[in-house]
């Protein structure tokens, strides 16, 4: 198995190889075919003159081509070859006059009528030949065969090649340098942030790696140590959670066994105090059962236990909870109203509905002023449903407001001991809340007391069936 450290430098390695080879066989190929391209269109053109020149004569013979090409100043060729329709040659300066040649382009001209270019770079020079036939009056009465062997281009563009393999050299040791030690540099901060994590995972979330650059390895860093304060806070707040949850469990759990053991050791104790002891008891056990019943509650939503949303009457949930609330609102002498509007429809879960609207009802009915009031709205409000308890009672510090809903926070902690309070019932509002795709604001109610609104998106149409 490779690491990621051999598999970048080979990948830079490939893709310098190609670079370098591209740079060694591009311009040699386009050199080369552009020699071709001119030594065609000049032999084209010589032949061309010649063929024509001497296909005005009225006999070949070597003496009379010999004179047309010096007429013409034909030079700068290796050979020039001149053969009759029947492939004898009339003129060779190659030293083959008067046989039958053996040049197998110059016959195919004669028997194919048409031109052939052949060129090739050699290894000192360029080797080429350009064979023409001759016509008079549509009939084939000869060849042409011109041979060149250019060595002055041929060094010219191995010149340049050997310049520019000199230079690849140069620029490829340049370059696995430069990239051995980019490599380098970044591996190097890709293993700080290695290190930077298993420091992390071995529990240290108050790490923080070094942020050096404004790069993609910068950004990772930054988003890595976002992702560890979040771990640091949700640490906090997972000990903090299990040192509250220990303390509210534990103070039920004492005052159970310091009762029982009450009525166990006094032996003349009377009928009346047994049954206040007990009844303590039964209280204390309530308290118990009810901080367990929200730790549960709490525990589902934190593993993403949800619910299948259905239609569901928010004005209907409000109309249970008041149900059990009146009695609650007559004993502390808190006067509760309710503006329920009709068709105030969700898509979620009315059981989890009831527990919003009744635990802020609750809280605002507990923590009132004698003879205070409680206000309870539903209404429609375009795409969404608004529920609003607003109290008269005795108000949220603007400090306290946003710990609220923190689990077993508590503003006045002797008054919600008193009450009963956990410290959970918010928490559970919040955590219902952002399960239905709401959210939920608290303010200050006018001229004293607090304001809870929960907005949560009203169902559709196509949802409600309706």
């Amino acid at each position: 198995m490779h690491s990621i450290r051999f598999r970048f430098f080979a990948f830079i390695a490939a893709l310098l190889l190609v670079l370098l080879v591209l740079l060694n066989s591009y311009p040699l190929i386009s050199s080369r075919d552009a020699v071709y391209e001119e030594k065609r269109s000049s032999m084209s053109a010589a032949a061309s003159v010649v063929a024509s020149s001497l296909a005005g004569l009225d006999r070949l013979s070597q003496e009379s081509v010999a004179e047309v090409l010096t007429f013409l100043d034909i030079s700068g060729y290796s050979r020039i070859l001149v053969a009759d329709r029947s492939g004898v040659v009339v003129y060779d300066d190659g030293g083959s006059a008067g046989s039958l040649t053996q040049i197998a382009d110059v016959l195919t001209a004669l028997r194919e009528s048409k031109t052939i270019f052949r060129s090739r770079l050699g290894e000192d020079a360029f080797l080429s030949s350009y064979a023409v036939p001759m016509s008079a009056q549509g009939a084939i009465t000869g060849a042409v065969y011109l041979c060149e062997h250019d060595s002055e281009r041929a060094q010219i563009i191995f010149g340049i090649q050997d310049r520019i393999r000199v230079l690849s050299i140069v620029i490829g040791a340049a370059a696995f340098l430069l990239a051995g030690f980019f490599v380098f540099a970044l591996m190097q901060r890709l293993q700080g942030l290695i290190s930077s994590m298993r420091v992390v995972a071995g529990g240290d979330y108050a790490h923080r790696h070094p942020i050096r650059g404004q790069d993609e390895i910068s950004e990772l860093g930054q988003e890595f140590n976002l992702l560890t304060e979040r771990l640091e806070t949700t640490e906090k707040q997972r000990r903090r959670f299990v040192s509250d949850a220990s303390h509210e469990l534990k103070t039920p759990l004492a005052s159970i066994r310091l009762l029982s053991d009450s009525i166990v050791q006094s032996e003349g104790m009377d009928a009346q105090t047994v049954r206040e002891f007990a009844a303590d008891i039964g209280h204390e056990a309530q308290r118990l059962q009810r901080t367990t019943e929200d730790l549960l509650d709490l525990s589902r939503m934190d593993d993403g236990i949800g619910f299948v949303p259905e239609p569901s009457d928010v004005s209907r949930a409000a109309q249970d909870a008041l149900v059990l609330l009146r009695p609650l609102a007559h004993e502390r002498s808190v006067q509760l109203v309710s503006r329920l509007d009709d068709g105030c429809v969700v898509m979620g879960n009315p059981d989890a509905l009831f527990k919003i609207i009744f635990n802020l009802t609750e809280n605002a009915i507990k923590y009132n002023v004698p003879d205070g009031s409680v206000e309870l709205s539903v209404r429609s409000a375009g795409d969404t449903v608004e529920i609003e308890v607003a109290d008269t009672g005795i108000g949220i510090p603007e400090e306290d407001r946003r710990h609220i809903f923190d689990r077993f926070y508590r503003v006045d902690k002797a008054r919600s001991r008193a009450t009963g309070g956990n410290g959970l019932g918010l928490s559970i509002v919040h955590d219902a809340v952002q399960a239905h795709g709401g959210s939920i604001a608290v303010g200050q109610n006018k001229p004293q007391g607090s304001r809870f609104i929960v907005t949560l998106p009203r169902a559709s149409e196509e949802e409600t069936g309706l």
